[in-house]
């Protein structure tokens, strides 16, 4: 992997041009982690097939990314973004992350459609570009469960001026494009519908969205096949855990403080589960930075509290522990204090430095990879180091 990187580290001096129709620009972060556990792997979202534990490894955070603008005309330009990251499938393939056309007909309306970047949380679509978050990576707590991060269809948005401030509405809608890794096995939750939108409001230095979004999965969870088992020997535990046509709603608010030395982030979510295989959960944090010339130290704490739900009882003791140990998968309830420090040393260069405590309960397992049920107590520290870039 080391040499992957190296070689796609290259790519700033081999491709950084611009003309006056195109411009191609690219971001990328170099970051490495360990914890103080081997009981579970730490992982930096669900689309994560491994994680890591209490070794050094490059493997979380890194990626590279390029993005190609063209504009045709004042109204119309197209964009394509390629990015590399530890992906679902255990490798750094690159993939298409973006792809589409985007039409201002006037100043304050924008209209895309083709391969999109999701926007189910306030900064959701730029959570693999380091540069632009004081932290090392997202608080987990509270973007875990995005594991979505492109949908083949369109957006619009508008913006309205209201004074000295601005109103902003986007809506959007399509179909999912990727997988999750479960254990062995992927689950496909391509061509699944997701649609949603949000408001925001920005006056002076405070930003504000709420947004909401949905998806319906098209296919069920392979469990049978994770697990080794005939599908016909846990048949009523599949029906059970079906999440076939079943719907997850997303809601979320967010608030930005970004003024002088000082800056602020503080967010809210719920999630609506339609499927008994995953649970209902809240999450949220809170963060808080101040610039001191080039270092800016900052200093959060998020959660995430999921609820159980009512177990499975057949007369058929096999179904029923299937379904006790897929619920019991999902399930979450942890605190976590973190604490670094960016240093922009140089013009388009940040080095970071984190340190999180996670603290939770030993039944709070998701999404943690090569879980250790019988040893892990819920706890454990995570030591960040990345050097986050943009060209």
């Amino acid at each position: 992997m080391a040499g992957v990187l190296v070689a796609l580290l290259l790519l700033p001096s081999a491709f950084a041009e611009t003309s006056d129709e195109f411009t191609l620009q690219g971001f990328g972060t170099a970051g490495m982690a360990r914890t103080t556990t081997r009981d579970v792997e730490f992982v930096r979202d669900l689309s994560q097939p491994r994680g890591i534990s209490d070794s050094w490894s490059l493997q979380n955070d890194s990626v590279i990314g390029v993005q190609g603008v063209w504009r045709i005309n004042p109204q119309l330009e197209a964009v394509v973004q390629a990015m590399s990251r530890y992906s679902y499938n255990g490798s750094f393939n690159p993939e298409l992350s973006w792809a589409y056309v985007k039409y201002e007909p006037t100043p304050n309306l924008s209209l895309r459609a083709g391969r999109l970047g999701t926007e189910f949380f306030m900064m959701a679509d730029s959570r693999w570009v380091g540069y632009s978050f004081l932290t090392v990576r997202p608080p987990g707590d509270y973007f875990w469960y995005l594991p979505f991060y492109t949908i083949h269809g369109a957006d619009a948005a508008l913006t309205v001026p209201l004074g000295e401030s601005l109103l902003r509405g986007k809506v959007f809608y399509g179909l999912s494009n990727g997988k999750i890794p479960l254990a062995t096995e992927q689950w496909d939750i391509g061509g699944s519908p997701m649609l949603g939108g949000y408001l925001e409001f920005q006056h002076g230095p405070w930003q504000i969205r709420g947004s909401y979004a949905n998806i319906r999965f098209e296919r069920d969870l392979p469990i049978a096949s994770v697990l080794g088992i005939p599908a016909a020997a846990i048949s009523d535990a599949l029906s059970f855990l079906s999440t076939e046509g079943k719907r997850t709603h997303y809601y979320s608010v967010g608030f930005v403080y970004d003024n002088g030395p000082w800056q602020g982030q503080f967010m809210l979510n719920h999630i609506e589960q339609g499927t008994n295989a995953l649970e209902n959960s809240d999450g949220g944090y809170a963060l808080l930075g101040y610039r001191l010339s080039q270092v800016t130290p900052y200093v959060g704490y998020s959660w995430i509290r999921s609820h159980e739900r009512k177990q499975m009882t057949t007369s058929n003791p096999l179904n029923n522990s299937i379904a006790t140990y897929v619920m019991q998968d999902s399930h979450s309830d942890q605190r976590t204090t973190f604490v670094g420090l960016r240093w922009d040393f140089a013009r388009n260069l940040a080095l970071k430095a984190q340190w999180d405590g996670i603290r939770g309960k030993p039944t709070s397992i998701f999404p943690y990879r090569k879980d250790n049920r019988a040893a892990w107590d819920g706890s454990m520290d995570v030591f960040s180091l990345a050097l986050d870039f943009v060209f």
